[in-house]
């Protein structure tokens, strides 16, 4: 008696080998936004340092047990993994003028689609802050007043209409020390 076969499996939707693809650049994006080194993850995670960095790569597909996990450990939905990005907005405007006097405001997209994180901030006189030691590169852009930034061991006046740019991985901090305020544009970009 002959063997039936196996009814025919229905075709994947298209384009799931780009969100496939999307899952290892979306976990090393969201774990340097953090700050957070592989080790850390894959001890936050529960899963070994050797698989968040084959996902990271894409050598390594993660079980949905291994990316919940994941997800939970960078504090991130599931979806966001899993999401096709082709919905998203190709820009993203931002209006941050009347936010500015309550505090910093981010002015950049998503981060599941842009890799710079940017905010404008303003800082009253006699204000300090210090700056987030990380791998990448930052931009200041002085919008009005004067900001003293200290860098590694080098100090910068840097006033209205004038840019500092540096690597983000220096000490470094930021203050007002004139007697008006200080807006800045901050813009951060995770090493890749």
């Amino acid at each position: 008696m002959p063997s039936n076969p196996l009814p025919a499996l229905p075709d994947a939707p298209s384009g799931w080998e780009d969100v496939v693809g999307s899952i290892g650049p979306k976990v090393r994006v969201l774990r340097l936004e953090r700050g957070m080194t592989l080790q850390q993850l894959a001890r936050a995670a529960e899963v070994s340092t050797a698989s968040v960095h084959k996902v990271e790569r894409g050598d390594m597909v993660p079980t949905i047990t291994t990316l919940l996990k994941i997800a939970g450990a960078l504090g991130a939905p599931i979806r966001h993994f899993v999401e096709d990005d082709d919905t998203a907005p190709t820009a993203v405007l931002t209006r941050f003028a009347d936010g500015i006097a309550v505090g910093p405001v981010t002015i950049t997209g998503s981060p599941d689609r842009f890799r710079a994180r940017g905010t404008v901030a303003r800082l009253e006189p006699g204000e300090q802050r210090p700056g987030l030691r990380r791998a990448g590169e930052t931009l200041l852009i002085v919008l009005e007043g004067r900001l003293d930034v200290e860098v590694a061991a080098d100090r910068y006046e840097v006033a209205a209409g004038e840019a500092l740019h540096f690597p983000s991985g220096l000490e470094h901090r930021c203050g007002n020390s004139s007697g008006a305020p200080v807006e800045v544009v901050a813009v951060d970009v995770p090493e890749s």
